[in-house]
């Protein structure tokens, strides 16, 4: 290899799959992407009292919801919901954000075949400036797959760009608003012995 410098116009090195930092891998499509009401079919629930504050109204019932994704063993829970339907939802929400951060399956920067629900939200976001709502269903998605690339590329945002179709600073501000996707993101940039995002 020669030891002169890169172009700059070169992309940037890819790390083998044994260089990465180890993670849950598995199967496409990444469980983040499963509508929810398929991801629930996967999970069991659990329901309990929980002890605090909240005066006579709270807890008079087992409303607390404990969701276990058994797959990839990951659980969340949501206890603040006077309903079990409601606490069942949100716990729902924080665990797809929860796989999203904890798991990663392929990714077509490794030339892997991913399925058609993994595509079409690709094609969907491909070329938009990736402002997503915490409310918005497809975050958790789009995180999940996004960071399957960043952890493909060893951390590097401006590898990620061209094949979503956007700039960088998208990239980055995106995956800024989950704290823990960051966390994640910076963990695999000090693996590859990178400078943290700031």
């Amino acid at each position: 290899m020669s030891d002169s410098p890169s172009p700059k116009h070169e992309p940037p090195e890819i790390p083998a799959p044994e260089q990465r930092l180890p993670v849950v891998m598995v199967e496409t499509p990444h469980p983040a992407t499963l509508h929810p009401d398929r991801l629930l079919e996967s999970c069991g629930l659990r329901t309990q009292r929980r002890s605090g504050p909240g005066g006579q109204h709270r807890n008079k019932t087992s409303s607390g919801a404990f969701l276990h994704h058994s797959p990839t063993n990951t659980t969340a829970e949501a206890t603040e919901r006077r309903s079990q339907a409601d606490n069942r939802k949100v716990a729902l929400e924080r665990l797809r954000f929860r796989l999203a951060v904890e798991v990663r399956s392929p990714s077509p920067m490794d030339g892997y075949e991913i399925g058609s629900q993994e595509q079409e939200l690709r094609t969907r976001f491909e070329g938009q400036p990736l402002k997503i709502s915490d409310r918005n269903r497809d975050k958790p998605a789009v995180l999940a797959l996004l960071l399957n690339d960043l952890h493909v590329c060893g951390g590097q945002p401006s590898a990620v760009g061209p094949v979503w179709d956007t700039s960088t600073s998208a990239i980055v501000r995106l995956i800024k608003s989950h704290p823990n996707a960051f966390t994640l993101l910076n963990r695999i940039r000090q693996h590859h012995d990178r400078l943290p995002l700031r």
